[in-house]
């Protein structure tokens, strides 16, 4: 009799612990999910301010037509992007496109001078802001979730139920080089 309880408590509390790593993977992925969200807000915000800085900047560079179009096509490439991966590396394409459009700008002092211009520039930078750390708040929750699928006993539940890795948010080889600082 004594042996029945023992083995029944053995098994009510594997069941416990099974119930409660279950529970902490969902919870875990279900913030990975969350945090791209945050991502995922701030680049269509990003998306969003791109045509009004398109149109402000055509007055000025009319001749700079092929700078306008690779921030069209850029930004239309991040609109497309529906996983990390590709929405990394279409943010990417569109932060170098607008380095390139802001270089122009910098050619044209009546553009430069424009309130319109800079409102939209100082948005931009603050959306960047925002990017950067929902990015960081994005990888923490991956690596969260990752460590917990990646360790013993955690790994054997996770397997059985099919949990995945999810990839981290990561810079471009461009924007990792050495940036050239010339006076």
């Amino acid at each position: 009799m004594e042996t029945t309880w023992i083995v029944a408590a053995g098994l009510l509390l594997l069941i416990l612990w099974l119930l409660a790593t279950f529970n902490s993977l969902i919870v875990k992925r279900n913030r990975v999910k969350e945090a791209y969200s945050h991502i995922d807000v701030q680049l269509k915000r990003r998306s969003s301010l791109i045509p009004n800085l398109v149109e402000a900047v055509k007055g000025y560079v009319k001749h700079e037509k092929e700078v306008l179009e690779n921030v069209t096509k850029a930004r239309s490439a991040l609109m497309g992007a529906d996983n990390p991966h590709s929405q990394a590396e279409a943010n990417n394409q569109l932060t170098g496109a607008l380095k390139s459009l802001f270089a122009v700008a910098e050619a044209y002092p009546d553009l430069k001078a424009s309130e319109n211009f800079k409102t939209l520039q100082e948005e931009l930078s603050d959306t960047e802001t925002k990017i950067a750390a929902a990015r960081q708040f994005y990888n923490t929750n991956v690596l969260d979730l990752n460590n917990s699928l990646e360790t013993v006993p955690t790994i054997w539940v996770a397997t059985t139920f099919g949990f995945k890795k999810e990839e981290f948010f990561t810079a471009s080889d461009q924007d990792k080089k050495e940036v050239a600082v010339k006076f």
